[in-house]
C-alpha cells in the first residue's frame, strides 16, 4: 500500500480519503496584539473612519453587507486582483464621509466615491495604476 498525505491507494484502486485535522493551533499570546478593525470605546467615529482609511489600501464603506452595489464593487475589484476592505457603518457614521452615499470606495486614503465612480476610473484606464501606486495590486 502507497500512503501520500493522506490518500492510500488499495489494491483494488479503491482510493480512501483521510479527512481528520489536526487541532488548530492555538493562537499567539501577545499583550500588544491588536487588530486594526477593532475600535477603541472613546474613539470619535469620525476618527474611527479616518484611521480605517489611512490603515487600508483599498476600502468600501456600506450601509449593509447585502448592499447589490457594495457587492458589484467587490467583484469588479477582485477581477483586477484586488480584495478590498469592507466595514459596514450606520447613518450617523455616513455623515461622516467625504460622499453622503454609501457604498463609498477609498483608494490610498483619497475618496472615489461610488460605484459609478469606480467604473468611470476602471474604464478611463486609472484603476489599475492607480491599485498598484498604493501597494493594493503588483503589476
Amino acid at each position: 500500500m502507497k500512503t501520500m498525505q493522506g490518500l492510500r491507494n488499495f489494491t483494488n484502486d479503491n482510493v480512501s480519503l483521510d479527512l481528520t485535522f489536526p487541532p488548530p493551533a492555538p493562537p499567539p499570546i501577545s499583550s500588544t496584539a491588536s487588530t486594526s478593525l477593532s475600535f477603541d470605546e472613546e474613539e470619535t467615529s469620525a476618527s474611527k473612519i479616518e484611521r480605517l482609511i489611512s490603515e487600508h489600501p483599498v476600502i468600501i464603506f456600506t450601509r449593509s453587507s447585502s448592499c447589490c452595489m457594495c457587492h458589484v464593487m467587490k467583484k469588479l475589484l477582485s477581477t483586477v486582483g484586488v480584495h478590498p476592505t469592507v466595514i459596514e457603518i450606520d447613518e450617523e457614521e455616513i455623515a461622516c464621509l467625504a460622499v453622503q452615499a454609501a457604498p463609498v470606495l477609498f483608494i490610498g486614503g483619497a475618496c472615489v466615491g461610488g460605484f459609478e465612480s469606480l467604473v468611470a476610473l476602471h474604464l478611463s484606464g486609472h484603476l489599475i495604476p492607480r491599485l498598484v501606486e498604493v501597494g493594493a495590486l503588483w503589476e
